[in-house]
C-alpha cells in the first residue's frame, strides 16, 4: 500500500524550477533514504510532501496517513531550520510533536509528559529536558527533534539530515534507532552521505530537480551519471565515501 503518491509535481521559486515532472510513491514498509547535489531539490522534496510550499501536479495521501483530521507524518527538520532562541526547554520541544493531536491550547497530560520523558531518556538526553532549548548542545537538540518527531506515533517519518550535528556514537544509535522504527512506520531520510545512509536505507532516490529511484541501496556511478545526480562515488577497502562533483549551472541555485 502506498501511503502518499506524486503525480507530475513541480515547484518553483521566483520563476526558477527547483523540481520538476517529479513521480514517487511512498509504501508503508519503504525506507528511502533521498540524496542529491546542494541546490538539486532535496528539501524541497520534502516540504512539498509536508504542504510546506506550493506545487503543481497533484500529492495523494491515503486513508490510513490520517488520524480524524491528523495527518500521520512525523517530520525531523535541518537543525538550522529550528529557532534555537525561543523560549521553550528540551521537553517542550518533544511535546510539541503532539499539537497535530493535541491542539494549540490543549493541555498536555501527564501520559504525554511521562511518553516525552521515556523518549528523551532513550535517546541519552533526559538530564536536559527542563534546559532552554538555546543552552544545549547542537546533538542534543538532534535528538530532542527527533523525538519531536516520533512521539505521535506516525505511520511516516520524515528526516532532514539527521545525523547533522551527532557525535560517531549516537550516529550508529540513531540509524539503529530507525531501523526499529521501520517495522511500524515508512521512513524518508535526507542526506548528503550516501556511503553511510546505503547500509541503513532500503531504497534510495536521487534529487537532482528531476526524481529517480533506484530500487537497492547501492548505487554505481554509471548508474548516478545515468540519472543526473553529479555525486561520485569512491570506495576505500571496506569504507565507502562520496564527493560531490560540479554539476550545471541550473541546478546550483541556493534552494534546496
Amino acid at each position: 500500500m502506498n501511503l502518499v503518491t506524486l503525480h507530475d509535481v513541480g515547484v518553483a521559486y521566483d520563476g526558477y524550477q527547483a523540481l520538476r515532472h517529479v513521480d514517487l510513491e511512498i509504501g508503508e514498509h519503504d525506507f528511502l533514504g533521498v540524496i542529491g547535489p546542494n541546490g538539486g531539490g532535496k528539501t524541497t522534496l520534502v516540504k512539498a510532501i509536508l504542504g510546506a510550499v506550493p506545487h503543481t501536479g497533484r500529492i495523494e495521501f491515503a486513508p490510513e496517513l490520517f488520524r480524524g483530521k491528523e495527518r500521520l507524518i512525523g517530520y525531523m527538520p535541518q537543525i538550522a531550520d529550528f529557532d534555537r532562541a525561543f523560549p521553550i526547554s528540551i521537553l517542550e520541544v518533544v511535546l510539541s510533536g503532539l499539537q497535530g493531536r493535541r491542539g494549540f491550547r490543549s493541555r498536555y497530560t501527564r501520559e504525554d509528559r511521562a511518553k516525552a520523558l521515556r523518549l528523551l531518556e532513550q535517546t541519552g538526553i533526559v538530564a536536559a529536558a527542563d534546559h532552554p532549548i538555546g543552552e544545549v548542545s547542537g546533538g542534543q537538540m538532534q535528538r530532542a527533534l527527533l523525538c519531536r518527531a516520533v512521539i505521535a506515533d506516525p505511520r511516516l517519518l520524515i528526516l532532514d539530515e539527521p545525523a547533522n550535528f551527532v557525535d560517531n556514537r549516537f550516529e550508529n544509535e540513531l540509524y539503529r534507532t530507525l531501523r526499529v522504527l521501520n517495522e511500524r512506520m515508512a521512513i524518508v531520510m535526507v542526506s548528503h552521505d550516501i556511503g553511510t545512509i546505503s547500509s541503513v536505507v532500503k531504497e534510495i532516490v536521487c534529487v537532482n530537480r528531476r526524481v529517480h529511484r533506484h530500487h537497492s541501496n547501492l548505487l554505481t556511478e554509471e548508474q548516478l551519471r545515468n540519472y543526473d545526480c553529479p555525486i561520485q562515488l569512491v570506495s576505500h577497502g571496506h569504507v565507502p565515501h562520496t564527493v560531490l562533483e560540479h554539476h550545471p549551472g541550473d541546478c546550483c541555485a541556493d534552494h534546496d
